[in-house]
């Protein structure tokens, strides 16, 4: 027997089905009091990863006292999901209208049926919690430059209005780009400060109004204060992005999480923490060929930074099927096939080792699994996504077991359901690591 057949034998042994919610007790008992629970997708567009981090995360809220989920999505569009699920008085009460308004490419991310599903049971299981705050639902990233600062005047007007003035400033130096980041990206590498002095400013500014506010948590200061981070964030964002290297995508994930501790800090010391994004975000980049290009990754950062509170990360991979992307960036919506996973990768063990079904594996970190312990290309799909073009790249070389705390294998998996049928135009946001991710 060789040392490849030893290896998919000792996956099968340790392969756990599942079929049912229920079949994620193991990944329950591996997670136990941890503060941070990280969920990932090997692409952006598959139905199966939706529907079982959604299945995860029904349990944790339900059966562990999770506080709030977070998503690689937009602040603002997020925080008005974020309102319907808690049942804020104005919003619409069916989140399908609310993610029915995400208007960001690719739209299909987050307004799709999956996640109209979870929304709804997060707004129900919202209505039970009568003297609990509601769990809240939030977004991570920083792409909303013009939606932040739109929201950030909308704010002044209401609550501070001598004080519009400053975030006029900040709005009136992006004006000449007409929203487009390229441009401005572009502009900077000629003037290399272009508007930062303006929104450093605007930050600071919010800063000390959230500080004196009466509200506590996620009040409107909060919410305007994060949206002044992303607008701070996405300018340093788009000058590093004409540049090149890894700057531009380490600005991003240091965003990501520096929210994702600014929640836990609004929630309060006893909150617990679910995110969902891409294998390449939430899977630790030290055990990817990411370290060697100086990247990190928000699974990195939370592991180092809350060792003490618990970080338990998840990935999930498949080995066919099919996928919702687009062949280019801001292009069309798209059901694409996913063809059969390299040989020699993670997804093709697996296959052998669990075929025609999906599979849990929840690794040991002080007696991990030869096979998960060897590096191997683990493939990663994202928005941007064409078949033919890939099928010998978007393999990410991997150690399975240091990069996560445990693996869900979907064999053969489908395409998400959008909500609409057709893609607006998109920003210029494409320089994300490996394609859209």
């Amino acid at each position: 027997m060789t040392d490849d057949d030893t290896e998919v034998q000792q996956a099968r042994t340790q392969a756990l089905p599942l079929l049912s919610p229920q079949d994620l007790d193991p990944l329950l008992d591996r997670i136990g009091d941890a503060r941070f629970v990280l969920l990932g997708e090997a692409s952006h567009g598959t139905a199966e990863f939706y529907r079982w981090r959604s299945e995860l995360t029904k349990r944790l809220i339900a059966e562990r006292g999770f506080s709030f989920v977070a998503v690689e999505g937009d602040w603002p569009d997020c925080h008005q999901l974020h309102c319907c699920v808690s049942g804020v008085a104005g919003v619409p009460n069916d989140p399908e209208q609310v993610l029915w308004g995400f208007e960001r490419w690719p739209t299909w991310m987050w307004a799709n049926e999956e996640v109209v599903d979870f929304a709804r049971w997060l707004r129900e299981m919202n209505k039970t919690r009568e003297q609990d705050p509601p769990v809240g639902f939030h977004g991570l990233d920083m792409y909303s430059l013009w939606e932040s600062l739109r929201a950030i005047l909308d704010y002044l007007r209401e609550h501070h209005p001598d004080d519009v003035e400053a975030a006029l400033s900040a709005y009136r130096c992006f004006q000449p780009y007409d929203e487009d980041p390229k441009s401005y990206a572009v502009a900077t590498s000629m003037v290399p400060e272009g508007c930062q002095d303006e929104v450093v400013a605007l930050l600071a500014d919010l800063r000390d109004r959230a500080s004196l506010s009466a509200t506590p948590g996620l009040g409107p200061a909060f919410v305007a204060e994060q949206n002044a981070a992303v607008v701070v964030d996405a300018e340093r964002y788009y000058r590093e992005m004409v540049r090149g290297g890894p700057r531009a995508w380490n600005i991003r994930d240091m965003h990501m999480t520096d929210t994702l501790d600014r929640l836990a800090e609004a929630y309060g010391p006893d909150s617990k923490a679910i995110v969902w994004a891409h294998n390449t975000h939430v899977g630790d980049a030290r055990a990817t060929d990411m370290a060697d290009a100086g990247m990190v990754n928000v699974g990195q950062l939370v592991r180092q930074r809350h060792e003490r509170d618990g970080a338990v990360a998840v990935g999930f991979g498949t080995y066919c099927g099919s996928v919702i992307g687009s062949p280019h960036w801001g292009g069309p919506v798209r059901r694409a096939t996913v063809p059969p996973a390299q040989p020699g990768s993670t997804e093709e063990l697996l296959n052998q080792a669990a075929p025609d079904r999906d599979s849990l594996f929840v690794f040991d970190s002080d007696a991990p699994p030869a096979w998960a312990e060897r590096e191997r290309g683990h493939r990663a799909i994202g928005v941007v996504y064409d078949p033919q073009r890939q099928r010998t790249g978007g393999y990410v070389p991997t150690v399975l077991s240091q990069r996560y705390d445990a693996f869900v294998y979907c064999d053969r998996s489908s395409a998400l359901v959008p909500l609409h049928p057709w893609e607006p135009d998109a920003g210029g946001e494409a320089e994300t690591y490996p394609s859209g991710l």
